[in-house]
């Protein structure tokens, strides 16, 4: 996944995708801030996930970047803010009630045998027939799924049979996140 984020910047990376969605609620426009850490300036995936009162507020991501960390982190927060459309968009008056955690991704990896997913260390992407879902690693362990709910949660979400990941032509790719949370 490359060398994992130290606390001092995952706390930066919080605070980014906070300014980001502040920022744009308020003024229109997203701040999307450079950094000189190595780590934050590299092109990685990242899913930023919303929480209001302890539930799904919104959660967008991409498996790959062509803008530093740190840039992708704060694009992220304000799509997961305005952009996803389980929810409405965000307002000013949902900024004191939100919070923020993100799932910083290793490269996607195929796997022909479901058996290698470790619940609680690989999220799932899977795709067929142009359908697509997934699941962060988080996912399985707050709903405390077996490896096979977990496989037809990720179905479910790519609007396929529950079981559809047993059939030839899905494709199941794994990856891990490093994740971290506002306090």
């Amino acid at each position: 996944m490359g060398t994992p984020l130290t606390k001092q910047e995952q706390a930066v990376l919080l605070g980014i995708a906070r300014d980001a969605i502040t920022s744009y609620l308020r003024t229109g426009t997203l701040l999307e801030p450079m950094r000189d850490e190595e780590s934050l300036n590299q092109q990685r995936g990242c899913f930023v996930t919303l929480s209001q009162a302890g539930q799904l507020r919104g959660c967008i991501g991409t498996f790959t970047s062509e803008r530093p960390l740190c840039r992708e982190v704060a694009v992220m927060a304000g799509a997961a803010a305005t952009e996803d459309p389980r929810f409405y968009p965000m307002r000013k008056d949902d900024l004191d009630t939100f919070s923020i955690e993100i799932s910083v991704l290793s490269p996607l990896r195929k796997t022909k045998d479901p058996a290698e997913i470790i619940v609680g260390l690989h999220g799932i992407y899977l795709e067929q027939d142009g359908q697509r879902g997934v699941l962060l690693p988080q996912v399985a362990i707050e709903q405390q799924w077996d490896r096979e709910t977990f496989l037809q949660h990720t179905c479910y979400k790519a609007g396929l049979a529950k079981d559809a990941w047993r059939a030839a032509g899905c494709d199941i790719y794994l990856f891990t996140a490093q994740i971290m949370k506002e306090a």
